[in-house]
């Protein structure tokens, strides 16, 4: 995998056609800032074309998409996955839809910079290549558990593309050459979570390519800002972690016992917090350093908890192919 970022000045780029693929379920909300990103996209226009498929919203979404299509510069195509509750499946909808070489992934809460798309493809122009994953980097926030998050780096492909099992991106940011689903199958429709490393691993591990990292193929995406919103998050990574251990092998994780959790959360408030009080006071350190103990031990028992409760059910199994 290389890790060197993609001059996209080069008078080696070139622009295939790219079909951009976003799943979309009650996104009414977000769909001016996301078409606005989609728009200020410096890839040539006649060379792209944006696949949104909605899962079956119970808002606006639709016709909003519908409009917006009518009355665009770009290439807006509004398709619907109304059998299957699943990103993944919806996903599966843009790619049998879709008449690019190339097939790049982002989500609607994800704000794609300017760049975006053409940094994202130039890793393309290596014929081995066959999946490209670009960064993810946070919205600014304000509130405590954006700036812990951000300070986590938890959105970051730095962390999947280090995954012990195989490398992996995240379909927040990914790119997929399209022949590679005739071999890999398409996305597992009943999939609920894991299907982006499900893919790679699908692709990587049958040797049909190469992965390649462009670090400056840049979307943003905003962290949680409810405890709530923090915990579905972190239940989520541990059903992944569950699926992904079904369907590859992949080790669970480790899970801290009780005593554990006490050890750490004394030591949070023997030694850490008093500590990380006195360069509050001078300036060394900001409030998240002072909770980045609790919220850490909150997330992972959050994981813990998804990794024992997740259950694959057998139709998650099933991998959807694609017919040409």
């Amino acid at each position: 995998m290389n890790n060197q970022p993609v001059d996209v000045n080069t008078s080696q780029s070139f622009f295939p056609k790219v079909s951009v693929v976003i799943p979309i379920y009650n996104g009414e909300a977000e769909l001016p800032d996301l078409l606005s990103c989609l728009l200020w996209q410096t890839y040539p226009k006649d060379q792209v074309e944006y696949l949104l498929v909605d899962n079956n919203s119970s808002d606006r979404t639709l016709s909003i998409l519908n409009t917006k299509a009518e009355n665009s510069p770009i290439t807006i195509c509004p398709l619907s996955e109304n059998n299957i509750q699943s990103s993944y499946a919806a996903r599966n909808t843009g790619i049998k839809a879709a008449t690019g070489e190339i097939i790049a992934f982002t989500d609607a809460d994800c704000r794609p910079q300017p760049q975006w798309l053409n940094t994202l493809i130039q890793p393309f122009r290596n014929s081995e290549v066959v999946i490209v994953a670009g960064e993810i980097q946070a919205l600014p926030g304000k509130n405590i558990l954006e700036k812990f998050a951000d300070k986590q780096e938890t959105l970051s492909q730095k962390h999947t593309l280090a995954h012990k099992f195989c490398s992996y991106g995240q379909t927040a940011n990914l790119g997929i050459r399209r022949t590679i689903f005739n071999s890999s199958g398409l996305f597992r429709p009943y999939l609920t979570t894991g299907g982006d490393a499900d893919i790679c691993w699908r692709i990587l591990k049958g040797n049909l390519g190469k992965l390649e990292f462009a670090p400056n193929a840049i979307v943003q995406h905003r962290h949680r800002v409810t405890i709530k919103e923090l915990s579905s998050q972190w239940r989520r990574y541990g059903r992944s972690n569950r699926y992904l251990h079904e369907l590859h092998g992949v080790d669970l994780m480790r899970e801290m016992t009780p005593g554990e959790y006490r050890y750490r959360l004394f030591r949070w408030l023997l030694k850490e917090l008093p500590k990380a009080s006195i360069k509050n006071i001078f300036g060394k350190a900001d409030f998240v350093d002072l909770l980045s103990t609790p919220i850490g031990l909150f997330t992972a028992n959050a994981r813990s908890q998804g990794q024992r409760e997740a259950k694959l059910l057998e139709n998650a199994k099933m991998i959807e192919y694609l017919h040409d």
